[in-house]
Formats: structure tokens, sequence, C-alpha cells
């Protein structure tokens, strides 16, 4: 099949998700969910929709393996974020694609392009009478964008044990960095962080506002408690994968690793961004509250703080930062709004991880896979929780700038080259065959 065969189908496919407004909330994702099965059973997949709320299903597809091979999930959501019109150079419901080839619209990278691609692999594969050695599934599942629902992800692998994979390929990875000597990486995401949100509270006096000097007035110290957060910086922790990111980038780690950081984060904007949030927990205060009328100074005034903790940090370890970082001369609480969710790594070390550097060898030859822990949150960590998957997020992409695609998340005018989308599926083809091939 060449390549502009696979960009007419991939493409239309990419275009027909987007075009189905599944912003999330409410979520919506009944239309998506049909598109794709209908579409895969066409291809003579077997395909059905499985879902505890019959408006928000999952699509749980299969080419049976002949056995004695491990088993591959390929993954992907069906919901977006919302989007304001208005924003916007499209319509970003309109999947239009422009006369350079961009394809404009709410998902065109996070991430209805992933899972249109990860069809069209099964589909194509289907179609050529592939018989994988293990079992090749493919999940579009709902309600990941928010996930309060629990009718996505984490309740599938609850409900759906027979489903349980060796492997899995789901969202994140694939940015291509080129650093300053030349050499080339593509990241992979083999972990992700978990959140721990947590209520501040901090305590004061009420007072009349004509008077600020009498009473003590909540908000002005929960400032203080929010300017310590912010200059807190927790003592690192390299993570096996973090490490090997250092070693690859710059060189050895030694025993001065701020230094090692600051030498690694020279080569390349994105990992000056990135890396950082890599070496402990995260704190970001979000939303305040004060008082409830303007001429009042509150007695409590709250922040949000939105944690991100390494996998493997405990809820303990997370709050002994906080506090080292609001100090003790200022009286708060703290609230915790959640339990810790997510936070599980895969190993690197897997026929799963060589297959994706067998196809980077062919395909961008001298390029090396950057492993790397996602500071965000995805799907994927269901599966190594519940299902002992590794999993990894790699969706490989060429023609598109990385600043273009990393701002398309949640953001206004999100668009991707339509290159991209025949590329990741030719890695994809490769990826699955060189795993699954008996």
């Amino acid at each position: 099949m060449d390549d502009a065969t696979i960009g007419r189908e991939v493409l239309a496919l990419t275009r027909e998700l987007i075009r189905i407004d599944t912003s999330n909330p409410p979520g919506r994702e009944l239309p998506a969910a049909v598109l794709l099965r209908d579409y895969l059973l066409a291809a003579g997949v077997e395909a059905e929709l499985v879902g505890r709320d019959p408006e928000r299903p999952n699509v749980v597809a299969r080419i049976r393996g002949t056995g004695g091979g491990p088993s591959l999930a390929l993954c992907g959501h069906t919901d977006v974020v919302p989007a304001d019109a208005s924003d916007w150079a499209h319509p970003p419901f309109d999947a239009h694609v422009d006369d350079d080839g961009w394809l404009w619209g709410r998902g065109a990278v996070d991430m209805k392009n992933q899972t249109a691609t990860r069809a069209a692999t099964i589909a194509i594969l289907a179609r050529s009478g592939f018989k994988p050695a293990g079992d090749l599934l493919y999940i579009a599942q709902s309600d990941e964008e928010d996930g309060e629902s629990d009718v996505g992800m984490s309740w599938l692998v609850k409900a759906r044990p027979d489903l349980r994979v060796d492997f899995a390929l789901d969202e994140g990875g694939g940015d291509r960095l080129v650093l300053p000597d030349g050499r080339v990486v593509i990241t992979i995401e083999c972990g992700q962080k978990a959140t721990l949100p947590v209520l501040l509270t901090a305590l004061g006096e009420a007072g009349h506002a004509s008077k600020p000097y009498v009473g003590a007035n909540a908000v002005l110290r929960l400032a203080t408690l929010i300017s310590r957060i912010a200059q807190y910086q927790p003592p690192p922790r390299l993570l096996a994968p973090t490490r090997r990111m250092i070693e690859l980038l710059s060189g050895p780690v030694t025993d001065d690793v701020v230094g090692d950081v600051a030498r690694a984060c020279a080569v390349h904007p994105w990992v000056a961004d990135t890396l950082p949030a890599l070496l402990g927990s995260t704190m970001a205060p979000t939303r305040i509250h004060g008082s409830t009328a303007r001429n009042v100074m509150p007695a409590r005034a709250t922040a949000e703080v939105d944690c991100r903790v390494l996998p493997g940090a405990t809820h303990a370890e997370l709050e002994a930062d906080l506090r080292a970082a609001l100090g003790d001369d200022l009286p708060y609480e703290l609230d915790w709004l959640d339990s810790l969710n997510g936070g599980a790594i895969s190993p690197i070390e897997s026929s799963l991880y060589r297959a994706c550097q067998t196809w980077v060898d062919g395909a961008d030859p001298g390029a090396t896979l950057l492993p790397v822990i996602s500071t965000g949150f995805a799907d994927s960590h269901y599966l190594r929780e519940h299902w002992g998957t590794v999993a990894y997020g790699f969706w490989p992409y060429r023609t598109t700038p990385i600043t273009v695609h990393e701002q398309g998340f949640h953001n206004k005018d999100e668009r991707l080259h339509a290159n991209d989308l025949v590329y990741a599926t030719r890695a994809h083809l490769a990826i699955v065959r060189t795993l699954l091939s008996g």
C-alpha cells in the first residue's frame, strides 16, 4: 500500500473524527465510537462497543493471534477538551485542510490523529491478511480528558480483565529533537507522574477592609504562602529513565546533579521546559478564593494546588515537601482533595522498546530513542497498574515543527501536517510487524 493511498484513508478518517464534537465535558463520544467500530468492521476486524454508559462507550477491536507471541494494544481516546471557536483561525470542528497540507481542528494533536492512525493500522493489517503471533488489540477509550465519570479506561481495565495485553502504545512521545552536536533523539514516554491535589487554607483574623492594619488578612498570608510554593525546589531525585535521559543528552551523571541537569537543559528548549519537572514534586496553585465581600478582610483564604509527584513517591513525601516550602511561621491547613492517582512506570528493557528503536533505525538513521516520564496525565497508567502492561507513549511525527505540535495541546489553532498521519501510520505498521510476526 503506497503512501498516497494510506494518506487519503487516514486523513479522511481523522477529519471525520474531528468533525464529531466530543468536547469533554460532557463527552458525547458515542458517534465517534460508532464511526471507528464501523470502519474496523468494514475492514474485517472483530470490533465492538463496550461501556458502562451506553452514550459514552469504548471501542474494542481485535485481530486474534496464532499463539505463542506477546499481545499488543494500540490505544487512543475519542474525547477532546472544549474549544472556543471565536479564538480560532478555522472553526475547530470543521477539520479544515489548507493548501499547504495543514489539518486544523480540535483533536488534530490531542489525540484524534493518534486514535485514527492506530485504527488505520489495524484495518490495513487486517485487509493484508496479517496473522499476528499474539493478539493485536485496538482500544479507543472515552473520558480521558476529564476522567471523572469512570466510563473510559479506568472502568475498562476493571470490567474487562480478559482484554489484558503484554504491551501497549498510547498517547505521548514521538517528539524529534535535533541537538547542538547534530545528534537526533526521539522521545518515548515510559511513565507518568501522579496527581495529588491539595487545598491550602491560610488562617488569619477577619477585619474591616477600611482598616487593613487591624486583624490579620488571610489573603495576604495566602499570597506569602503561594510565593513560597513558587520558589521552592525539592531535593532532586533521579529515576532510572530520567538518569538515562540525562546521559543520552549530555553525558554521565556525576555527583553534581544540579550541574548535570543544567547541561542537559542547555541542549534543547524542549528539555529545558520538561526536565526540571522530572526531578521531584511540582506544586502549582491554580485556583484561589478569599472573602465573599469586598469590604471584609477574611479570616480564611484558600488556594487549590495542583501537585504532581514522581512514580513511586508517597503521600507523606509530598506533604513533607509542601510543609518544607510553606514554613512554620504562618498558620495554615492542608486538605487533600483526592487520593494519589497514577504514577506508574514501565521498564525500557523490552521487546516493544526494541521494536520502536528498530523502526527508528530504518526511518531516521542515527536517531536514538529518548525515554521520558510525562509531566502530564494519560490513560496508559491504568494499563500499567491494573494489567501489568508495559506501555509506552509513542507517536512519531516529522513534518510538523515541535513548537507547533506542543502549542496545539488544549490551545487554539491546534493543527498537524497531514504528512505526519502517513509517517505515524507507517511507523505503527512496522512496529506491529516487528513485534508480532511469528
